[in-house]
């Protein structure tokens, strides 16, 4: 399991200010990436390499089909 410790989480631009389905970002962390539920900011969180983390949203960005 990956040390977050130190890890400063921001709420994805996407989010609603509900307070409902949120997805929090670490990404200052040296070579990781760390992701989670904000509703359940104690739960183990996901964690990418930055190429990975940056291939993933590139790929949200493009869209189905890489257009």
């Amino acid at each position: 399991m990956a040390d977050l410790t130190g890890a400063t989480w921001r709420k994805s631009t996407r989010s609603g200010g509900g307070g409902g389905d949120c997805v929090e970002v670490a990404g200052n962390l040296p070579g990781l990436v760390g992701v989670r539920d904000s509703k359940a900011p104690t739960d183990p969180a996901l964690t990418f390499t930055p190429a990975a983390w940056t291939t993933f949203v590139t790929g949200l960005k493009v869209g189905p089909g890489g257009r």
